[in-house]
């Protein structure tokens, strides 16, 4: 072996585990979000219909983040305003299962996150969520801003999902690919989730609500 050869193997033993480890490096530092920073958020939610915004973006280590997200849903018993049918709508592509017909019984609102999973702890109103089936004829959403609140999304109508009854303290865990929305909400719920994901937001996000207090 010739000693260009050689040095260049002697350099690429030495810079390897550098590299690794500065790729997988451990935080060394705890995240506080305080119960005001949760309802200063909450309170720019209240007069949306949907609302859903992660408080921050995390860094745990190995291309890992953890979200916490605030969210507000407003009664499903008041219809909702026609959607606007813009160019970002035309560009979502087919996902799900395509059907002709649509079995009876399906829950139109359902979603499913590609990467993204979600726990939710019920903190005010409550409804009848629904898990689990599968979706058809949804349209995909690769929408994916820095905080989130949960990167590429499918949303179609739900066959086969089950109900279940959401209240102040209960809490749900959708793992990403599960079927999940909301079949009936009497008056509102709110929410907060823990949503840990891999290369899905950008570490170190603050929402602009709380950013620089």
């Amino acid at each position: 072996m010739n000693s260009t050869a050689l040095k260049v193997l002697v350099l690429a033993s030495v810079l390897t585990p550098v590299s690794v480890l500065a790729q997988s490096a451990a935080p060394t530092t705890a995240t506080v979000i305080t119960k005001e920073e949760i309802a200063k958020i909450s309170a720019t939610e209240q007069s949306q219909r949907t609302r859903d915004e992660n408080a921050k973006v995390v860094d745990i280590g190995d291309g890992w983040s953890m979200e916490l997200g605030v969210v507000h849903r407003q009664s499903t018993r008041t219809p909702a305003p026609p959607r606007a049918q813009g160019a970002a709508a035309d560009e979502r592509g087919p996902c799900g299962r395509t059907m002709a017909t649509v079995p009876e019984g399906g829950l139109r609102g359902g979603l499913t996150h590609d990467s993204q999973t979600e726990g939710y702890y019920i903190t005010s109103g409550g409804g009848t969520a629904f898990i689990d089936g599968y979706l058809v004829n949804g349209r995909h959403s690769t929408a994916n801003p820095d905080g989130g609140p949960d990167g590429p999304s499918c949303g179609g109508t739900a066959i086969g999902a089950r109900k279940i009854e959401m209240r102040v303290g209960d809490v749900l865990i959708v793992p990403a690919g599960v079927v999940h929305g909301w079949a009936d909400i009497p008056d509102h719920v709110d929410y907060i989730t823990f949503r840990p994901s891999h290369g899905v937001m950008k570490n170190g996000w603050v929402n602009p609500t709380i950013a620089g207090k």
